[in-house]
């Protein structure tokens, strides 16, 4: 009975965790609350999750990361190397994925996108080329570095962990990097000769911004009825009768369509995000050929206006905005802010639509600004603004301190000086007393919805152990491959593994699967180390959707990808991580 009861609820989290139909760390409590009330665990072993190193760890070492972003240990090295590109779109390509990936082999790999996010947007309008071509590849880099080492994703240190407390070899350093390092490498490679090909040609609609005189203006214009622009191509039409005229969305009853790969011609009601000098606008206005939305007509479209501008915002992961509704958030109301839009996943949200909508990781907010908010907005740390490649960059002097902690950390934990917990807590301890890092900012970086989902998922493993669950799923996993070798079961395990992170998040899927893997191997009567190696392997090769890792979900807006796009490079770097790992993984561990 306590089988079916575990399995009832671990069905019950996938469903959640998949459609999201209720907030992460609300299904996170849920899971704990029902494995109570069911005497699966007590509530002693339900909460223990919240003393289990590895969540002090992963706790530790987001306060740590942020701490190398923000005194500029990273980005300063980042901006001066990007420098050498000169203005050539590949070798500025190469250096940024080798950059990214090398930093996310020791730093947590989201505040490194959210780094590179305006690096990339503001070097795509110095040198002429698509970010879309850039985006998704150095997401995919900072994931395929993370499994190098042993603080590159915090999915390794919990698989660490919980593999300890199972009583098994915990996972070295850099114990990994023997099979990590060549994974990277090839998949960069494919990244940097597939990702031009493949990826879309978008431009940036935030270039150009500050142009002194000619000075141009982004906006968005409704199409009204008897418009000489309906029924035209509309990025020729524009262009056309007005040549400064640059177009970059096309809004039809809330779906965003791209004049540069979907063909749709201008009907009434429609909403073009266009970019323009402020001559253009007026005559665009004065020729009925658009009208301003409503909460835009008292827009100044003056040459010699300098005391306001409309900019982008994307939504990071540690941003407090998350879950609000965006009229109730302290941007909307602030009289220096006027919120024109919200983009999320390819559905546009205006006037009366934004009343409902709840803000989302990876959302982009177009709004009018007063310059003299952006300073504030932009050290609240709740957005990115995606033409500024400083925001976070405050602490410059601090950096050399910053990085000899990091270095600290690293040294430690790899020589076996002290644990990786121990170096971590330490670390951060460091950051705060020595000024790389505010207590306010290390408490923001906690990221309680991760934490709780790791506490949770904790929980759920236990239980599958304490009542047989994991060995039923092991025997039943094990049926697919009946006569196969170890060898063949691994490849299952890869494959599996790969397969539920596109759906979850990388932590929950180690966690749930980390028992199942352990038990195949003991009904092969083979070490378990190998399963364990697949398990951190599969759990991060999350390429083929963007809802799998936070990071695909960063540069989704700012990509302007669809979902498809992620499956034209994520299922060729899947495939790279199933071969190598089912090749080699026996090698390295032995069965």
């Amino acid at each position: 009975m306590a089988i079916w009861i575990v399995s009832a609820i671990l069905l019950a989290t996938l469903i959640l965790l998949i459609t999201e139909k209720l907030p992460v760390d609300l299904t996170a409590i849920g899971i704990i609350v029902a494995l109570m009330i069911t005497g699966i665990l007590s509530p002693v072993e339900a909460v223990a999750g919240f003393a289990n190193p590895a969540v002090i760890t992963v706790a530790a070492m987001f306060a740590v990361s942020r701490a190398m972003i923000r005194t500029g240990a990273l980005g300063f090295v980042a901006q001066r190397i990007i420098e050498l590109s000169k203005g050539n779109a590949s070798r500025a390509m190469i250096l940024v994925l080798a950059i990214v990936a090398l930093a996310s082999a020791f730093v947590n790999n989201t505040p490194v996108v959210v780094l590179f996010i305006p690096i990339i947007l503001n070097l795509s309008c110095e040198y002429n080329f698509s970010p879309s071509k850039f985006l998704i590849p150095i997401s995919y880099a900072s994931i395929l570095a993370g499994t190098c080492t042993l603080i590159g994703t915090s999915t390794n240190i919990i698989i660490r962990d919980l593999s300890m407390e199972m009583g098994y070899e915990g996972i070295e350093m850099f114990e990994l990097a023997v099979l990590g390092v060549p994974i990277a490498v090839v998949g960069i490679v494919f990244l940097y000769f597939a990702a031009p090909r493949i990826m879309p040609g978008h431009a940036a609609p935030t270039c150009e911004r500050d142009a002194g005189e000619n000075k141009k203006y982004l906006a968005e214009l409704q199409v009204p009825a008897g418009s000489p622009l309906a029924g035209d191509d509309p990025a020729a039409a524009l262009s056309e009768r007005y040549p400064s005229f640059e177009l970059f969305e096309v809004v039809r009853k809330g779906h965003i369509f791209y004049p540069d790969r979907d063909r749709v011609g201008v009907r009434e009601g429609d909403v073009l995000l266009v970019k323009g000098s402020a001559s253009d606008f007026v005559t665009a206005l004065e020729d009925n050929a658009a009208e301003l939305p409503h909460q835009d007509a008292d827009l100044n479209y003056q040459v010699d206006d300098t005391d306001s501008v409309i900019v982008e915002m994307i939504i990071p992961p540690q941003s407090r905005l998350i879950g609000e509704r965006l009229l109730e958030t302290h941007l909307a109301r602030s009289p220096e802010i006027n919120i024109i839009a919200i983009k999320s996943r390819h559905l546009h949200y205006t006037e009366q639509k934004i009343q409902r909508v709840r803000i989302r990781i990876g959302d982009i907010i177009l709004a009018r600004f007063d310059k003299s908010a952006l300073d504030w907005v932009r050290g609240e740390g709740d957005v990115i603004i995606v033409e500024d490649v400083h925001h976070e960059i405050l602490h410059k002097t601090k950096a050399r301190r910053a990085f000899s902690i990091f270095a600290g950390l690293i040294l430690s934990a790899s020589t076996g000086l002290a644990d990786i917990m121990v170096c971590a807590l330490a670390a951060l301890f460091l950051m705060v007393v020595t000024g790389c890092l505010q207590l306010r900012g290390a408490y923001r970086e906690l990221r309680g919805d991760v934490l709780l989902i790791i506490v949770g998922t904790i929980a759920l493993g236990e239980a599958m152990q304490k009542t047989g669950a994991s060995q039923v799923y092991a025997d039943a996993f094990l049926s697919l491959f009946q006569g196969a070798g170890p060898r063949v079961v691994l490849a299952g395990v890869l494959l599996f593994t790969s397969i539920s992170t596109q759906l979850l998040s990388n932590n929950a899927t180690a966690v749930i699967l980390l028992p199942l893997a352990i038990s195949t191997a003991h009904a092969l009567a083979v070490d378990p180390k190998s399963f364990i190696i697949a398990v951190c392997f599969g759990a991060s090769a999350c390429f083929a959707t963007p809802i799998g890792y936070q990071t695909n979900l960063l540069v989704y807006g700012p990509g302007a990808y669809r979902f498809s796009d992620f499956l034209k490079l994520g299922i060729p770097l899947n495939l790279i991580v199933l071969t190598m790992g089912t090749l080699f993984i026996p090698v390295f561990w032995p069965f």
